[in-house]
């Protein structure tokens, strides 16, 4: 049975000093209610529970553990390599061999974890410059790709050339591929077969893949050898490509791989087979991820099916293979979404001959080797791990959740803090590896991980104490054998469960044992643990706990509180069930300094209002009341003016406040002056003077001051008043007789001109009527001049 408080972690029963980061664990504790042995020191209260053995250190103090007997161990970390970064020029020094470069350090370290308590170091990274490099050229032979062979000819020697600006140690090789040997990739007729072109083309015999050329420093082989291949042919349009990769990535020692930089060029002009399309040719084993190169040639394309994608991102990364899609631009989408898919891979847009090929390596590479990306191999369960990057200019990374660094160039350094923690041992207990790296990159970090499950006190046990009957002292209790139980290991698992001793484990001899929350062990009650260590049943009954109290805000007593026996015990200022009722009265002053105004009772840091008319926080809004001035204007003009409605009750109704005249407003109290608050009135009586007064409350006491002379306004002036109406009605009217002679003149012109009008189109014409004929005929001689 467990005899103590145990964290939801997998110890031993023997100690708890793990947990979080603040748990601590004492190892002295009363054993039993007879007088303690001298070794044993009593830091319990009475009736507290055993847990408080664990504890946070200073409470551990306040129950007088011995400090000396306190254990608390911390996690650390340790740099077990650590070889500097490689800073060289590749001018003018001497040629290293790979694994003499160093770009990432430390190169291995030691964790020693506690739980909840995280591990964070710093992991530097510089491109070294001159680094080697390993290119391998994997094209595809299909008809489609015979313009392109012809440029890749003189590949080798061109690529060396360019290369030499980049580093001095660059091997090159070359593979190709084309398709799966069964139907319906290829035509399995022994004519096509033999040349799968149509027409006169000469072409080889279909296959899947070649390693035609492992990885060398001899450009003019690779030219040689490229030289002599032949364009083969198949049917459907995507290719086996991906056949090709996986035996490139798996086949190291074929390929010629050195621990360098790893770049595959995957050139094509079409798409590609993946995972279930080998199907169609009754083919359904999955690609099992190893090598089958015999005479540099792939021999189970027939019997295995296309990698899937992500069996192939494994084996990339495994192999620290960067890739580079050379791919025409027709199927630029697609290779671009497996870019995506696949870590530190790149494509670019192939001419339709291949013509620029070698810019194209060029610029993919320079754009990989310019970004740094960790990743890490599986962690342990209950292990996370955060990466913070400092990049160039040390600027904070933002990419892949701090994993990454972008627009490095040769030279620069960049770091990255790395945090472990572990949330809780492991089954196990033994210490795990963890290896983080830069993808693309060969050399990497190796973690190893140790765990502080166990208190040193565990170990130092003293088996068959006299203390512990039948059983080990082991961190200040005892440890029982097999077939023992109880605090001193003195009872048999026989007795456990007889009617005498459960019997004391009933509470006012009810049925329930340890009221159903603990288990009883020798006539005591165990109580039981739940998953929250930090929620404990207690008691002689196990009938108490500290979690099963009334809850406020969703809060265990209301958070102002602690739960003790299922009952709150408040904090001060606080009271109620649940701990949710404050008795600080500072939210119920109102402005004027009383509590709800003097109109209510403050009730859990409430006002309550007593008259139903006032309500707000502080009983000061009444909607249907008049304001401070109008609601004392009646009695202050009885008692200053002895006027107003209340005139003749003024003595009965009026009588609440002190009254105090004063000369003129100069004279009236200001709020300025005063520590209480004041209203200043101004108000009208029934001849329409203005009176002025203040009403304020000090010490309970109203006081009012009033003006004592009244503001009435003076009489009319008759006179002006008079001679401005007179003034008025000559002026109206002399402007009336302007505008009705105005108005005339307008109109008797508007009449002339019709006239005018009209009598010009009255005139007689005074020509002969072209109708009429005289009945005299008149003859002129024109010769007759009037003699």
């Amino acid at each position: 049975k467990k005899r103590w408080f145990e964290p939801k972690l997998n110890l031993k029963k023997s100690n708890c000093c793990v947990f979080g980061s603040t748990i601590l664990f004492c190892k002295v504790i009363l054993l039993s209610s007879c007088s303690p042995p001298a070794l044993f020191q009593n830091f319990l209260t009475v009736g507290e529970s055993k847990s408080a053995r664990c504890d946070d250190l200073e409470s551990l103090k306040k129950r007088n553990c011995n400090v000396t007997k306190i254990e608390n161990p911390r996690g650390h970390i340790t740099v077990n390599k650590n070889k500097p970064v490689t800073n060289r020029k590749k001018d003018g020094a001497e040629k290293l061999k790979p694994e003499q470069i160093t770009q990432i350090q430390p190169q291995k370290l030691t964790l020693t974890l506690r739980s909840g308590e995280p591990q964070t170091f710093e992991l530097k990274f510089k491109r070294a410059e001159d680094y080697p490099i390993d290119l391998y050229y994997l094209m595809d032979l299909s008809f489609s790709m015979k313009d392109d062979l012809e440029n890749v000819k003189n590949l080798g020697t061109d690529l060396m050339r360019e290369m030499q600006e980049i580093t001095s140690d660059f091997r090159i090789g070359f593979g190709s591929f084309v398709e799966k040997t069964v139907m319906p990739y290829i035509s399995t007729t022994p004519a096509r077969l033999s040349n799968p072109c149509t027409g006169n083309q000469n072409c080889t015999s279909p296959f899947s893949y070649k390693n035609v050329l492992k990885l060398t420093e001899n450009g003019d082989e690779f030219n040689r050898l490229v030289s002599q291949q032949q364009i083969s042919g198949n049917l459907d349009s995507p290719e086996g490509g991906f056949d090709a990769i996986m035996q490139v990535a798996v086949c190291e020692k074929h390929i010629g791989w050195r621990n360098v930089t790893r770049l595959l060029v995957f050139s094509t002009d079409a798409g590609f087979h993946f995972a279930g399309d080998g199907k169609l040719g009754g083919i359904v084993l999955p690609n099992d991820g190893k090598c089958h190169l015999e005479n540099n040639a792939y021999t189970m394309s027939h019997y295995y099916d296309y990698p899937s994608i992500a069996h192939l991102v494994q084996k990339l990364s495994d192999h620290n293979i960067q890739t580079i899609f050379a791919v025409t631009e027709e199927f630029q989408p697609v290779y671009k979404e497996l870019k995506n898919l696949i870590p530190k891979s790149a494509v670019g847009t192939l001419s339709s001959n291949s013509s620029n090929v070698i810019k194209l390596i060029i610029d993919a590479y320079n754009s990989l080797s310019s970004e740094v990306i960790l990743e890490n191999g599986r962690l342990p369960e209950g292990v996370s791990i955060n990466y913070k990057s400092i990049c160039k200019n040390g600027v904070e990374g933002t990419g892949e959740n701090g994993r990454k660094c972008s627009n490095i160039s040769i030279g620069d350094e960049v770091s990255f803090k790395i945090s472990i923690e572990s949330q809780k041992c492991p089954s196990h207990g033994k210490s795990e590896v963890i290896k983080i790296k830069p993808l693309g990159f060969t050399e990497e970090v190796e973690v190893v991980l140790n765990f502080i499950c166990d208190c040193q006190c565990a170990a130092e046990g003293q088996p068959n104490s006299d203390v512990c009957h039948n059983g080990t002292f082991e961190c200040g209790a005892c440890k029982c054998n097999e077939g023992r139980i109880g605090r001193l290991c003195e009872c048999s698992k026989d007795e456990v469960r007889t009617e005498d001793l459960d019997a004391n484990c009933r509470k006012d001899n009810g049925t329930d044992i340890c009221s159903n929350n603990g288990d009883c062990v020798c006539g005591t009650c165990e109580c039981k643990k739940r998953e929250n260590p930090a929620e404990v049943y207690s008691g002689k009954y196990c009938e108490c706990d500290n979690f099963n109290c009334d809850r406020s805000n969703n809060k265990l007593c209301g958070g102002h509180g602690r739960c003790e026996c299922r009952k709150c015990i408040c904090d001060a200022n606080y009271t109620g069930s649940a701990c949710d009722c404050s008795l600080d009265t500072s939210t119920c002053l109102a402005k004027n300094g009383q509590i709800c105004n003097g109109r209510g009772t403050c009730d859990c840091g409430n006002c309550k209002c007593t008259n139903p008319k006032f309500q707000g926080p502080t009983c000061e809004i009444c909607p249907t009341c008049p304001g401070v001035c109008t609601e004392h204007k009646d009695c202050v003009q009885c008692r200053a003016f002895d006027a107003g409605e209340k005139k003749d009750t003024c003595k009965q109704e009026c009588n609440y406040f002190e009254l105090k005249m004063v000369k003129d407003r100069e004279k009236l109290p200001q709020p300025t002056d005063q520590s209480f608050p004041l209203t200043h009135c101004k108000e009208r009586d029934a001849n329409d003077c203005w009176f002025y007064y203040t009403f304020a409350i000090r010490n309970d006491t109203k006081e009012v001051y009033v003006v004592e002379n009244l503001e009435c306004p003076a009489g009319p002036d008759i006179i002006p008043i008079v001679a401005g109406v007179v003034a008025g009605i000559v002026l109206i009217g002399l402007a009336l007789l302007l505008i009705w002679k105005l108005l005339m003149i307008i109109h008797d012109r508007r009449e002339f001109a019709k006239f005018e009008k009209e009598k010009m189109n009255a005139k007689w014409d005074t020509g002969e009527n072209p109708i009429y004929k005289s009945a005299v005929t008149t003859v002129v001689n024109p010769k007759y001049e009037g003699k």
